[in-house]
């Protein structure tokens, strides 16, 4: 497949060393040569440097032969113009990152395909609702939901006090049967190695555990593992950023109670407006003396989503120290990204590693419709649309010459999530969730085209 990138900020980057992994034909497009020096010499991939609005650049792109347009620099004009222009010199598919979540709500509306735009991305919208979703599912440190939840994978470190430490997988399973979860990847405690779990794979204490639950999951998980169950409510963010004011937005429409903290008064009095049902301060974060007044040791939750990452990490590791349940930060820099728990915060969010995410779907074949790779796990989640020529039909699960380094994880069957066993087998129309390690992605792919 033919794919041309514009932007080759963190977002391009991180798409295309993706891509360049599946052997795919990339072209990245940039103005600046310093970053396309740096793509060249990391990626196997072809750079140009130039204005990506420019027709004579991206017909030297060959864009009349590109299967696929994604334009992510930093501005959103450009992205939307240069979507325009390549779906009119022949691209067949085309991106286009935004950061007006407007243009969102009113897509259907507008109908932006009809000028040759196919799909909008907008990394702030992704990060408010991935921050939402942690809150809702408090207790796991990473979620991500299948077909609004019919599916949801949620991770946790397992305590001593977890029910089915020093079990194995199937031990496990025959203690307790009629579950609605499964486990598809463990990263052992003090290690980079994902295991994709058989049934003899042992759990233990400090393991990092990846499950899939279907309906009811959630609470099962929750209880076995040894947590307790409380409810968030009191929220306070730190950072009134299009992601700081989404999320309170968001918030406050899920009748959580948000205080919003902002440095910049004029930023903080647009948001003070905007958002009647939050309590908007203005002051300086950062201040520990600003943060004991606003009674931070009350709160169930902090985010901190300043454009600053260090602000928003060592905001996190002081509430933390509050003793408030769950933090969020937000981080630009993909080499903390792989930190996370190892720093004392529940949960890091990248908001251009969740954009690339979501547009790397796009890319995979056999009838791909969500993916996700897991934080800190050399692993991804893939969500299949079995189709008619899917050879994945044609026996039970257990019958499958499946590779060991790829589980199936969940199975969506008339609106409904399952969890499968060895006995079941897959038909035509379902959606299927396949957790895999990188090397086994193809050899998964072939099984549904």
């Amino acid at each position: 497949m033919k794919i041309i990138i514009a932007g080759a900020g963190e977002v391009g980057f991180h798409l295309a060393k993706l891509l360049s992994y599946e052997s795919q034909e990339i072209t990245l497009i940039d103005t600046d040569k310093n970053s396309l020096a740096y793509a060249s010499d990391h990626l196997d991939i072809r750079v140009i440097k130039g204005d990506v609005t420019s027709i004579a650049i991206l017909r030297e792109a060959r864009i009349d032969t590109a299967a696929l347009f994604i334009a992510v620099t930093s501005s959103e004009t450009t992205n939307i113009t240069a979507c325009v222009l390549a779906k009119q010199l022949g691209a067949k598919k085309t991106i286009a990152r935004i950061s007006n979540s407007e243009f969102l709500d009113e897509e259907d509306d507008v109908g932006f395909t009809k000028f040759g735009i196919d799909e909008l991305i907008s990394p702030e919208n992704l990060a408010a609702a991935e921050i939402e979703l942690l809150l809702n599912q408090y207790g796991f440190n990473d979620t991500y939901e299948f077909e609004e939840g019919k599916l949801t994978m949620l991770s946790l470190r397992l305590s001593r006090t977890a029910s089915f430490v020093g079990k194995t997988v199937r031990a496990a399973a025959e203690v307790f049967p009629e579950l609605h979860f499964v486990p598809i990847a463990i990263q052992r405690f003090g290690t980079q190695y994902t295991i994709i779990p058989r049934g003899d794979t042992e759990f233990k204490e400090g393991d990092k555990v990846v499950f899939m639950t279907s309906k009811g999951g959630d609470e099962e998980l929750f209880e076995l593992s040894g947590k307790v169950k409380a409810e968030l409510k009191n929220i306070m963010i730190l950072g009134g950023s299009k992601i700081g004011y989404k999320t309170a937005k968001d918030l406050c429409e899920s009748k959580f109670k948000v205080k919003l903290i902002e440095s910049n008064s004029e930023v903080a009095f647009e948001c003070a407006d905007d958002l009647p049902n939050a309590l908007v301060i203005n002051g300086d974060g950062r201040n520990v003396e600003l943060l004991d007044e606003e009674n931070i040791s009350n709160m169930d939750a902090f985010i901190s989503v300043t454009g600053n990452s260090e602000t928003n990490i060592m905001s996190c590791l002081v509430a933390k120290s509050k003793g408030v349940k769950k933090t969020i930060a937000l981080v630009e820099n993909m080499d903390y990204y792989q930190l996370s728990q190892s720093i004392g915060i529940d949960t890091l969010i990248n908001k251009k590693l969740l954009a690339a995410n979501n547009i790397f779907r796009y890319i995979r074949r056999g009838e791909v419709v969500a993916m996700t790779k897991l934080t800190n796990m050399n692993a991804e989640l893939l969500e299949f649309e079995v189709n008619s020529k899917s050879k994945i039909t044609q026996k039970k699960i257990k019958d499958l010459e499946f590779p060991r380094s790829a589980i199936i994880g969940g199975v969506i069957r008339d609106d409904i999530g399952l969890i499968p066993l060895g006995d079941f087998k897959i038909e035509m129309g379902d959606k299927v969730v396949v957790c895999c390690l990188p090397r086994s992605i193809s050899q998964v792919e072939r099984f549904f085209f």
